[in-house]
């Protein structure tokens, strides 16, 4: 998960992935058939353990603490790891239809999860009864794939605080 999540599915090499594993290609396909199929279950790891954002969602206790805890483990947690989310970096140098589409499925889980505390918040009276919750989510879903970006190219936790402070700050009022 770690190579994929660093170099990207396209320059992730069967080299690389045997080294970082301890083992020889024929192992490296019984295993798992292929390279592909390698990065989708490494996809599948990274969603369900580091790239899981349920917990800061559903845990928080309201929608404007949720997006907070999310913009601010993005800012602290992705310059010491100098790579983005896996589900942005990887995606783009790559060229694999079907490796594109898995991405854009768990990009999508990841909105309808923000949108599903958006639309919660909208219910507790967290935001506004008129609020976009798609176009909110959108927007956050947004600045985060940036943040990530900007990781991989070498912002630092300081830089990254000061686009979480601002992206907060649009947070929709109360008028």
């Amino acid at each position: 998960m770690e190579v994929f999540w660093r170099k990207g599915y396209e320059t992730t090499s069967l080299n690389d992935l045997i080294t970082a594993m301890g083992i020889n290609p024929p192992s490296l396909y019984a295993a798992f058939g292929d390279k592909e199929k390698l990065f989708l279950e490494a996809v599948g790891l990274y969603f369900a353990g580091m790239g899981s954002r349920d917990e800061l969602l559903e845990g928080a206790p309201t929608a404007r603490a949720a997006i907070k805890a999310l913009l601010l483990r993005t800012a602290n947690g992705l310059p010491p790891l100098g790579v983005g989310c896996m589900l942005v970096t990887s995606a783009v140098n790559c060229s694999a239809p079907k490796v594109q589409k898995t991405l854009a499925k768990y990009r999508a889980k990841v909105e309808r999860a923000v949108i599903t505390r958006f639309e919660r918040g909208i219910r507790e009276g967290d935001l506004p009864a008129h609020t976009d919750a798609r176009g909110l989510a959108k927007y956050y879903e947004t600045v985060i794939q940036g943040m990530s970006s900007q990781a991989m190219d070498g912002a630092t936790c300081k830089n990254l605080l000061a686009v979480a402070e601002l992206a907060m700050r649009a947070w929709p009022g109360r008028g």
